[in-house]
C-alpha cells in the first residue's frame, strides 16, 4: 500500500514538526539560584520522560526530549557569576533600585536570561534597560519607561 493512502497520527505529525529551542547568542551566565533552577528543570524533565515512557506518549517524548537538549546545552555552557558584596557599579547579578520622578522606586536585579521575571524584579541582563543601566553608577540616569530615572541604591 502506497504511503500516500495512509494517515499518519496527529501525534506523530506534532512530534515531526516541533522545533528546536532557540539557544541564545550572548554568554549564558547565571547566578548560583540560576544553576540550581536549570538543575531543578533537568531533573523534573527526566522525571516527565520516564512517565511519558511509560504511558507511551510520543509527543509527550518529543517535547520533553527537545526541552532536554536546550536546558543540558544551558547547563553546559552556564557560567556562573557570583555577585560582588558591594559593587561600585551595575553589572551582573547587581541588584539596581531605581527612583522615579513621582518618587517611587522600582528595583531590578540583573540575572542570566533563564532566569528572568520583570514582574518579580528579575531582569535579564542583556535586556534594554539592564543594557542602559551596566557600567552605571548610584546618581546616574538612565532612561526607564520614557522617563528618567535615577540610580538610587546598588547591592550584591
Amino acid at each position: 500500500m502506497s504511503r500516500a493512502f495512509v494517515r499518519e497520527s496527529d501525534q506523530d505529525a506534532a512530534s515531526e514538526s516541533l522545533p528546536e529551542r532557540p539557544i541564545s547568542p550572548h554568554p549564558n551566565f547565571v547566578t548560583p539560584q540560576g544553576l540550581r533552577q536549570i538543575e531543578e528543570t533537568i531533573r523534573e524533565l527526566e522525571s516527565a520522560r520516564q512517565a511519558a515512557r511509560a504511558a507511551e506518549d510520543e509527543a509527550a517524548l518529543a517535547r520533553i526530549a527537545r526541552d532536554l537538549r536546550y536546558w543540558t546545552q544551558r547547563r553546559a555552557t552556564a557560567r556562573v557569576i557570583e555577585p560582588p558584596e558591594a559593587p561600585g557599579t551595575v553589572r551582573f547579578g547587581v541588584n539596581v533600585t531605581l527612583r522615579l520622578p513621582d518618587g517611587s522606586e522600582r528595583s531590578f536585579r540583573l540575572v542570566g536570561e533563564d532566569e528572568a521575571d520583570p514582574a518579580k524584579g528579575l531582569l535579564s541582563w542583556v535586556s534594554p534597560l539592564a543594557g542602559s543601566m551596566l557600567g552605571k553608577s548610584v546618581g546616574d540616569v538612565v532612561e526607564f519607561q520614557g522617563q528618567q530615572a535615577e540610580i538610587v541604591r546598588l547591592s550584591g
